[in-house]
């Protein structure tokens, strides 16, 4: 793939605006399509205010072309990403005619972050093109981008792709198997399963969880992963502990019938003012606020 390629993303929601943002940056010349005029109207002015509060280049964003025809906004392009609602029919429907209107050489993707590429891009003529990327909210701040490939995927398609995101600054890793969820939303869910199992169980309240997360290993995870603790305090310990603490921790394979609950009773988190626990505006924004701030710094510190 060419160092300055043409990129086109498809969505200027919450994930496609940073998206097309990240390659901008880059160097890249990006279209953004979405049928939603109201996305595609306000995607320059929320890059260009993302770019300053950052201390970016402002002039990226001159890079950036809004189009509401699909057609037009993937026929010239390089590698074509799509960051749309979590619906495969949609995606399914999407990709067909992204395919149609493509060049031969274009890489197709999919921005999906739980849905397996393989029923995503079963149906095109051209499979071997096809891949996933699952970029992490906000994508201009996390680096991580997982590539995953399907059976068809072919290497240079791999291999181009993470060459793509290496060049624009971003981290990405090989998923060498399509399962659903890929790498990190199996290991956050897996966490989230067992949190909310506890606090079902009667053994600590939602805040609890959070603060045990957040004041003890939590801290640790940004420079020591799971595995390299194990490693760290030894496998024989790890495996001792898990002879203990296994057979007792949640292996339901369904939903929690108390998240069930919430949901059925209106309690949806932020929107709704209360989940797991209440929330206030205030606090909703002091949330998100704590939470960006700390991704500004990391990126700092990473020196991106």
């Amino acid at each position: 793939m060419m160092a300055k390629a043409r990129i086109a993303v498809i969505g200027a929601g919450l994930m496609g605006h940073g998206i097309a943002q990240v390659f901008a940056l880059a160097g890249h010349e990006v279209s953004i399509q979405d049928s939603v005029g109201a996305n595609l109207d306000s995607a320059k002015s929320r890059i260009l205010a993302n770019l300053r509060d950052l201390g970016d280049d402002p002039s990226a964003v001159e890079r950036v072309r809004p189009t509401a025809d699909l057609a037009a906004a993937v026929a010239e392009a390089d590698y074509v990403v799509e960051a749309v609602l979590e619906d495969l029919p949609l995606k399914q429907k999407l990709f067909a005619e992204i395919e149609s209107n493509v060049q031969p050489h274009t890489i197709l993707a999919s921005n999906t972050s739980v849905i397996p590429i393989t029923r995503i891009m079963e149906g095109l003529r051209d499979r071997s093109r096809a891949l996933g990327t699952h970029w992490w909210n906000p994508p201009y701040l996390v680096p991580l981008v997982e590539v995953i490939g399907t059976q068809w995927t072919s290497q240079q398609a791999i291999d181009a792709t993470i060459a793509l995101h290496n060049a624009a600054g971003k981290m990405p890793v090989h998923v060498k198997k399509d399962v659903p969820g890929f790498v990190g939303n199996r290991l956050q869910h897996a966490l989230w399963r067992e949190a909310i199992a506890l606090v079902e169980r009667g053994v600590c309240d939602a805040e609890t969880v959070d603060t045990v997360i957040k004041a003890s290993f939590g801290r640790r995870l940004a420079v020591l992963g799971p595995l390299e603790n194990a490693d760290l305090v030894g496998t024989d310990l790890t495996l001792a502990i898990h002879r203990t603490v296994l057979p007792d921790i949640d292996r339901r394979p369904h939903p929690s019938p108390y998240l069930e609950a919430l949901v059925a009773d209106g309690r949806l988190g932020c929107k709704s003012g209360e989940g797991f626990r209440p929330w206030t505006a205030e606090a909703q924004a002091a949330l998100r606020r704590n939470v960006l701030q700390h991704l500004k710094k990391a990126r700092s510190a990473d020196g991106t």
